[in-house]
């Protein structure tokens, strides 16, 4: 399955590059597969926090730090008025298949306003001039500049919410 129309529609507001390469299901594989430092691709995590969900974009070399990415969500909650999040986990498959139509499980693209979800990103992931991001194909990716990407997504939240892989 190519990427889908409406999302290349969405990404022909900002100049792109569509890759194809090799079927891979982990970003640890995608980065082997293109030649590329694990750094530079991203993770798309599909996060239920309470009752909401978000998508979290960290780099392949990073976990997602829960406690990190809680505190961020709090503090944006505090500012807002908002009830405080006490848990966090991955959403089940079921609910993505129901939900994040035209894309294949594990291969999320990290543009949340896609679906109406808000998108949180690490700052580190950002720091790399070129990144490669899913594109809802196990064997299609994109690469974007990190400057195009934050264009894309206007409200777009930073924080500092990867830890690094215990060996």
């Amino acid at each position: 399955m190519p990427i889908s129309k409406k999302l290349i529609k969405f990404l022909d507001q900002t100049k792109y590059e569509p890759i194809e390469h090799k079927v891979v299901y982990t970003a640890f594989d995608k980065a082997q597969t293109m030649g590329v430092p694990e750094k530079t691709i991203g993770k798309t995590l599909v996060m239920r926090m309470n009752k909401d969900v978000a998508l979290v974009l960290i780099p392949a070399n990073k976990n997602l730090d829960t406690k990190k990415f809680k505190r961020i969500i709090n503090t944006q909650r505090k500012k807002s008025d908002q009830k405080l999040v006490k848990k966090i986990s991955f959403v089940k498959e079921s609910w993505m298949k129901k939900n994040l139509k035209g894309i294949e499980v594990g291969a999320t693209p990290p543009f949340g306003n896609l679906w109406r979800l808000p998108t949180f990103a690490d700052k580190s992931f950002l720091k790399n001039p070129k990144i490669v991001l899913s594109a809802g194909d196990y064997d299609w990716s994109i690469k974007i500049s990190s400057a195009n990407f934050r264009k894309l997504i206007p409200d777009l939240i930073l924080g500092s919410f990867g830890k690094s892989k215990k060996a």
